[in-house]
This record gives structure tokens, sequence and C-alpha cells, in this order.
């Protein structure tokens, strides 16, 4: 380990990755820590991306791609299923990692490019100089030092702690944090080329159950419920227990996953003097989904493709490195989370009789658009008076 590289990445999970690698193949000297002993491990992730996306960072490899899926439902309190082809489901399915390989093989790769990696290596304060961030002091093998850099990127997830060290507001508001157990379970009867998403106050309140289906009879099974909702008795974990005992009683629990998911609207400041944040540090997780592997790419790779452009010109200050944020927040990307953000805050008003309604309408219907908007718009067509809940969606949808 140098004490002095051009770019230092914290975090090891895709957006860091993407940002290592980027930056090392366009001749930046980098480093990236990543506090936990195993790239990849634990999976705190449903582990599902869309296929188009995916492609825009790496060539799909059945090494770390568990399920190829083709279609999904979507069920309702009542049980009405909403079925989704791939041909009208769009990003809606796609396919389902193998998070601990997958992640692996993307530090393998900015490693090959000349990243220099280092596991069990926990930034534990910023270095801040005349107001600029200028690297960390990390623990490695029990042993403090300094990594100093020109650019720092803060990768480190929903936690985000050294972007708060940085002086940068993270508070995700308890109304907006999902409280999520998802459990990988075996022997259990499912449709492998499917993921399924159950909806309803009385399944997950404020939220949806997931089944991403990771091969033959094996998938995962998680939850995310409004971390308000998440009282003694009816915690996740409580709906979670009763749905498996209910719907795969024979089922074999192999691994348990707890965590925290924001479903926010992005940071408003992801920049400061030599720093940039990305992936869920940033807080661009799609507030429906919660899914972010996508999101995390793509900002890591815009977040160091700037980083290599000041480092050259030699102004590393927030306004430099502002030309990232303005990148990421006039990009289809941020367009996606806006609209998903005010689709998400109507959604989370609906009774389970008005989840029923709309997915009996939409189960008889043919929908050509089968996206969130789609939907959103043939719901507004059968009930015009919705359009004044959704007012700020007018000029995002063209109604």
């Amino acid at each position: 380990m140098k004490s002095k590289y051009d770019l230092l990445v914290i975090g090891g999970g895709p957006g860091g990755a993407i940002a290592a690698r980027t930056a090392a193949e366009l001749g930046l000297s980098v480093c990236l820590v990543e506090k936990r002993a195993a790239i990849g491990s634990p999976v705190r992730c449903a582990e599902g991306i869309g296929k188009e996306g995916l492609k825009e960072f790496i060539d799909p490899d059945p090494r770390w791609i568990s399920a190829d899926i083709k279609r999904a439902r979507i069920v309702t309190p009542n049980g009405t299923v909403i079925e989704m082809a791939e041909d009208r489901a769009g990003t809606e399915v796609g396919y389902v990692l193998d998070r601990k390989i997958f992640d692996k093989e993307l530090v393998w790769q900015a490693s090959m490019a000349g990243a220099e990696i280092f596991v069990r290596t926990r930034a534990i304060k910023p270095i801040i100089e005349d107001g600029y961030v200028k690297g960390a002091t990390v623990k490695h093998l029990n042993k403090e030092c300094d990594i100093r850099a020109d650019v720092t990127i803060a990768a480190d997830g929903v936690e985000s702690k050294f972007s708060r060290w940085c002086g940068i507001d993270t508070t995700v508001p308890l109304r907006e944090m999902m409280s999520c157990v998802q459990y990988l379970m075996t022997d259990i009867d499912i449709d492998p080329e499917c993921n399924v998403f159950y909806l309803g106050n009385e399944i997950s309140p404020e939220g949806y159950l997931w089944i991403f289906a990771k091969g033959d009879k094996m998938a995962n099974v998680g939850i995310g419920i409004s971390a308000r909702k998440n009282k003694t008795g009816n915690r996740a974990k409580d709906y979670l227990d009763r749905f498996v005992e209910e719907h795969f009683p024979d089922g074999k629990i192999i691994e348990e996953i707890y965590g925290g998911d924001p479903v926010s609207k992005p940071l408003e400041t992801t920049v400061s003097d030599g720093l940039m944040i990305v992936g869920d540090a940033a807080r661009v997780v799609d507030p429906i989904t919660g899914g972010g592997i996508y999101n995390a790419m793509f900002t890591g790779k815009l977040a160091a493709q700037t980083a290599v452009k000041c480092i050259k010109r030699g102004d590393v200050s927030e306004g430099s490195l502002l030309e990232y944020e303005t990148a990421w927040k006039e990009s289809k990307m941020n367009d996606h989370l806006k609209k998903n953000y005010i689709v998400k805050e109507f959604f989370v008003t609906l009774t389970d009789k008005q989840l029923n309604d709309l997915g009996e309408s939409i189960a008889a219907i043919n929908i050509g658009d089968f996206s969130v908007l789609g939907l959103i718009k043939e719901l507004i067509k059968r009930n015009p008076a919705m359009l004044l809940k959704l007012t700020e969606l007018r000029d995002l949808i063209g109604i």
C-alpha cells in the first residue's frame, strides 16, 4: 500500500469497482479499500438487474448469473395476478446475479486495469486540509495509516459514514428508509424463470415482498417495509416469516440477510472539494423497487471520468467536480428516479382495496408499455380523478 494515489475509492461494491476500473483504465493511480474480508459477501441485495443496463458495463457471464428471468408477476392483496412477459416488461425483468461472484469479477477487472485493492481495510476518518478532502486514514490489519489522494470517491453504501464525516448531510427520513430481510431458500416450488412481487398492507406495509428465482427450487425470498411500520410483533422479519410459513413450509433457509434500503430522493449534494459520492451512498436507489446496482455502476463510472478530467487540469475543487453531479442530475437515470419517487409517494397511500381494484383493472387489459409509468397511465385513464394526486407527473409522463 502506497501513501499517495491519484484516486482513492472507499467501498468495493459495483459502484466503487466500476469507478476504480474506469479510472485505472484512463491512466490514474488508484487505490480501492473495502472494509469486508471478502468482496461481495455478505450479500445485501435481491440481486436483480435489467439486462441492457448490465451490458453497458460488463458482458454477461454464466458464472455469475443465477437466473435469466423471462417474466414477472405482481400479486395484489386479494390474489389477483398481473403477468409481465419479457417482451412487455422491459427493465422489470432481467438477470438475477450471484453477487458474491459478480462483485469479485468487477473488482478483479479493476485490479487487472491497474488499481490496487485492499480488503479488511476500513476508512476511519477523512484527511481534510484547507477544506479539501485529501484521502483517508484507514485501518488495515489493525494498523492505522494515511492514504492521500487528489480525489476520493465515497462508495461506502447505505450507511455512507465517510460522506457524513466530510460534512455532507446523508440523513434519510425514517419514513423513507425500508427495513429489509431476505432469506436464501432452497427446496421451494417456484418458477425458475419468473420474479414475483407481493403487494399489500397485510403482507408488506408500504413496501413489497419478493421472490427472485436463483435456479431450480432456489430463490431470494425477501421483504422491505417502511421503517416507521417496523414494530414489535410486526417487524420485517415477522411479516416474512408468516409468508414463508404459509407458502414455503418445507423450504430450507440457508442464508439470512438484514439491512436497510433508502427509497428517498438522491442526495442534494454529491460533491465537495476533493470528494464525490456514488451509488447507494448518494441515495441513487430506485424509490419503487429499491434496486441500485445499475445506478451505482453508472454513477461510479461517471465520477471516475470526471476525476480524470479534473486531476489532469489541476482543479479538484467542488466547482470543478460539480461536472459529475450536473451530469448525473441531467441523465435519464435521474429522470427515472424523479418519476418513480413521485409514483412511490402515491402508491404508499393506497389501501389494499385500491390495490385490488388497480390489479383487477390491469390484469384484464393488454398494456403495450408495461412499465411503472405505463401502469400509471392506464390507471389514470380509468380513474381521471387520480391525476389530481399526481400533478407533479403531468409534464414527466406527458398526460
